[in-house]
């Protein structure tokens, strides 16, 4: 499954206000589509992990696609099994999915996190249907954890980390 991933750059920053700031980009096909990629940026900063999925067709025009949601997620010191979130910019359809991923990273990684979703479906082989989101879930989350077991220690012990326990 890694091997559909293209790395289309790892940039690491400099550090901003003593904390350290590291960023990598990461680009697969989405599920059961031709033309079409998901684009993810990661930025794992001291205190927080901010991610940022989209996707776009290979003919797509040089029009951005439309903003979708954007949901924070942080542990839940009294409740580990249930990290709390908040959306903080809501569009319909890309909610849930925004939630879930923050939900599942601040789990496993024990910090706050972001996700800014604007993935669309629609294109997908059968139009976006439950089983091709969560196919794109997973690959999201498989490439997301690779990348960040990578980076041991900035993640608190993600080595045991799976997409089967969230």
């Amino acid at each position: 499954m890694f091997t559909s991933f293209t790395n289309i750059g790892v940039l690491e920053a400099a550090p901003h206000n003593s904390l350290t700031m590291d960023s990598f980009q990461l680009s697969c096909p989405l599920p059961r589509s031709l033309d079409t990629r998901i684009y993810i940026r990661v930025t794992i900063q001291a205190k927080s992990i901010m991610i940022f999925l989209t996707t776009a067709a290979a003919d797509a025009s040089a029009i951005p696609p439309p903003l979708g949601s954007f949901v924070y997620a942080l542990p839940d010191k009294f409740n580990s099994i249930q990290p709390l979130s908040t959306p903080l910019y809501t569009e319909g359809p890309t909610e849930e999915l925004a939630t879930r991923m923050a939900k599942l990273f601040a789990k496993k990684t024990q910090l706050p996190v972001y996700v800014a979703n604007s993935m669309s479906f629609a294109s997908a082989g059968l139009g976006g249907t439950v089983e091709e989101e969560m196919e794109a879930f997973k690959k999201v989350v498989v490439a997301i954890t690779g990348k960040l077991q990578e980076r041991q220690e900035i993640t608190n012990g993600m080595s045991g980390m799976s997409i089967n326990s969230s």
